[in-house]
């Protein structure tokens, strides 16, 4: 996996001339790792070329050049890239309606714990969430999360392969389940080492 470096980012001055086009194949990237479970929860598989993108962005909009901002945004987002036997996603809860965002975070609580990746022929693999810092309080759940779903080889071989993935969310107020496309999976399982 390539690794995102303070000297492999582009200089403010270069990221600048360059954000059209980059911008262009990052949103074109993100559409093939992104997932929609039911209504409201929206998956985005994070890579290196998603976390680079975020962390290009907000260099640019802080106007962040010195190396120890710099090195601060390569901290709180590289942990977010996979490692080559996970996926790593950040889930959205998403309403449009602010009211019914309000009301449904309080009934949505731990439903970060129980969203689920599962491939063909195993298990279930529930999500580890918010390894950063807690996102829920005792009211209520937060509308973005950090998800990691760890593998085993023989999982990862198995979508080497070209077994089926599925994902869902099993909770008790919100249920949903997919099979994942196939341009989908091909991107994720790029991830694998």
């Amino acid at each position: 996996m390539k690794k995102i470096t303070r000297d492999s980012l582009m200089s403010l001055e270069k990221y600048a001339a360059a954000r059209k086009e980059f911008r262009a194949n990052a949103i074109a990237h993100k559409r093939l790792r992104t997932v929609h479970l039911g209504e409201h929860v929206t998956l985005l598989f994070e890579d290196e070329m998603t976390i680079r993108y975020q962390i290009q962005e907000v260099l640019l909009v802080e106007k962040t050049f010195e190396a120890a901002g710099i090195q601060d945004e390569l901290d709180a987002y590289t942990p977010l890239v996979p490692d080559g036997r996970n996926f790593k996603a950040t889930m959205l809860i998403e309403y449009v309606d602010e009211a019914e965002r309000r009301i449904a975070l309080t009934k949505l609580k731990g439903i970060e714990d129980k969203t689920w990746i599962q491939v063909e022929g195993s298990k279930k693999i529930y999500a580890i969430a918010d390894e950063d810092l807690q996102r829920e309080n005792e009211t209520k759940t937060s509308a973005v999360h950090f998800l990691r779903f760890e593998l085993t080889e023989e999982m990862a071989a198995a979508l080497r392969y070209g077994v089926s993935l599925a994902m869902g969310v099993d909770h008790a107020q919100y249920s949903a389940t997919l099979g994942v496309n196939n341009e989908t999976r091909t991107a994720l399982v790029n991830d694998l080492a």
